[in-house]
């Protein structure tokens, strides 16, 4: 691929690809250009360096998430879809919630995600300020969720930079046997199977707090 061929958005997409395979460890610009057919120094005429490009890349993850239309949909189930929808995407991409700790991944697509929110907080009758804390509410339990969703994924991609699938295996057998002695985790993991996941439970109960919060200082708002 020559050069002035190369675009940023196929050098994003490209870099999202290998985060989503090794993480943030394994991204450089090496792997980079040899995934795009590419020299690594062709990578610096489009991004400055490889944390800017992690920048470009998560912004790139929450622009993924289709958003509700706020004209037609009442607040609950727009924030549901919202949460949801971050929950998937930061499930997808494993990498995103570690480098949202070391990055200030914040562009277009993340800032599309966040009015979108505020505005369905908004309709429900809170506050400016309440809706801001409520967004901020629902998003540290998405992040968190998923995050524990991802924890296997990282695990994954980890043992194979280093070659340790063996290695994880006998630890996930470890920690099996350990919980084993605890009568109470086997018995509640068997009892967990075909109830609601601990996310939707979790998200159902945050925002039921948020309806009754609601109710409690305003008549009720359209969507609850």
């Amino acid at each position: 691929m020559p050069r002035d061929t190369l675009t940023r958005d196929q050098i994003v997409e490209a870099a999202v690809a290998v985060l989503d395979a090794d993480g943030i460890t394994g991204l450089n610009m090496r792997r980079l250009g040899a995934q795009l057919g590419m020299a690594a120094t062709a990578m610096y005429w489009h991004v400055r360096s490889k944390d800017d490009l992690v920048v470009l890349a998560g912004d790139h993850a929450w622009s993924q998430i289709e958003l509700p239309d706020l004209a037609t949909t009442g607040w609950r189930e727009a924030t549901t879809v919202l949460a949801r929808g971050a929950y998937e995407m930061v499930s997808r991409h494993f990498w995103l919630v570690p480098a949202m700790s070391t990055h200030l991944v914040y562009g277009p697509g993340k800032a599309r995600y966040d009015d979108c929110c505020l505005a369905a907080y908004e309709s429900a009758g809170f506050t400016v300020a309440e809706a801001n804390q409520a967004a901020a509410t629902v998003l540290m339990f998405v992040l968190g969720a998923a995050q524990a969703e991802g924890s296997e994924q990282a695990l994954r991609a980890h043992a194979r930079r280093g070659g340790g699938e063996e290695a994880l295996r006998i630890a996930i057998a470890r920690a099996e046997e350990v919980a084993g002695r605890y009568p109470r985790l086997t018995t509640h993991s068997t009892s967990a199977a075909g109830m609601a996941s601990p996310f939707e439970f979790g998200l159902a109960t945050i925002l039921d707090g948020l309806a009754s919060r609601s109710a409690r200082s305003r008549p009720a708002a359209r969507g609850e």
